[in-house]
């Protein structure tokens, strides 16, 4: 998971270097495809069916993680690093409060409140101009849908867990190639030629992806989905760090402040509320 995080982390910044001269789904179509080449061959070669145990599953998991990444990729192109990525994480929220739906898993009243404590943390974080002026605050539509994107990645995380049984290249492989193939037809509508740099640095995404997911896959295979999200909160850190070192993004006080308030209410929510 650790490992996994800096790969995803290393995706982001390269994402938002592509972002600066192609369109979104250009970014979107890149990582998944390379993503469903490595994958595929690898399952190719060790002789597993393409079809899995539960197709529809896999379906799912594929079109909730298509719309997770596309909400990611926005708001890491329009928003500072550390800021997109803080907001991502609020996905092991929305894990817990999806696990209560899906799993039928009961949020007493503690939970509740952590879970309205990581709601304020937002706040903090993407200070609305009504309540900390118009200069501190962030693009309020990146931040929706960074919070849309971090919805459907929990729901993508939950149906992970539905999946246990199968092959997790397999798992991949349907994200993969289903993002691929909802991706396609919008780059095809307005299709901008990268240069070579931006070409490399879109394979570049593909690549990284490819390792985080894997890993993370597997991290979800081996470890309750609440305690293994945790790790990757080390993504935070390293996402801080690339927009440091790569974009000039100092993060300030809010940020830091509101994203210590998503962790630690994050981090005892797991500990409180599980998701087996």
């Amino acid at each position: 998971m650790a490992v996994g995080a800096l790969s995803f982390s290393a995706m982001s910044a390269l994402a938002k270097v592509a972002g600066r001269s192609v369109p979104l789904f250009e970014i979107v179509l890149a990582r998944s495809a390379v993503m469903a080449v490595l994958a595929g061959a690898v399952l190719w070669r060790q002789g597993h069916s393409f079809r899995g145990s539960a197709p529809v599953l896999l379906a799912l998991r594929g079109i909730l993680g298509f719309g997770a990444l596309s909400c990611f990729f926005y708001a890491v192109v329009n928003l500072p690093l550390a800021d997109a990525t803080v907001l991502h994480f609020m996905n092991p929220v929305f894990t817990a409060l999806a696990a209560a739906v899906v799993l039928d898993e009961h949020l007493g009243a503690r939970e509740t409140l952590l879970v309205v404590g990581s709601m304020l943390g937002v706040v903090v974080v993407a200070r609305p101009s009504f309540l900390f002026g118009e200069a501190d605050a962030l693009d309020p539509v990146a931040v929706g849908i960074a919070l849309t994107g971090a919805f459907l990645a929990a729901a993508a995380y939950v149906t992970v867990r539905r999946l246990r049984g199968e092959e997790p290249l397999l798992i991949v492989f349907w994200f993969a190639a289903l993002s691929t193939l909802f991706s396609l037809p919008l780059v095809v509508r307005n299709p901008v030629l990268p240069t070579l740099s931006t070409f490399l640095v879109l394979i570049g995404v593909g690549l990284t992806t490819h390792v985080g997911q894997v890993l993370i896959t597997y991290g979800f295979r081996l470890e309750r989905a609440g305690r293994a999200s945790s790790v990757g909160y080390l993504q935070i850190v390293f996402a801080a760090g690339w927009g440091w070192l790569l974009f000039d993004e100092v993060p300030d006080l809010w940020t830091g402040v509101g994203a210590a308030v998503i962790v630690g209410c994050t981090m005892v929510l797991m500990r409180l509320h599980p998701v087996r």
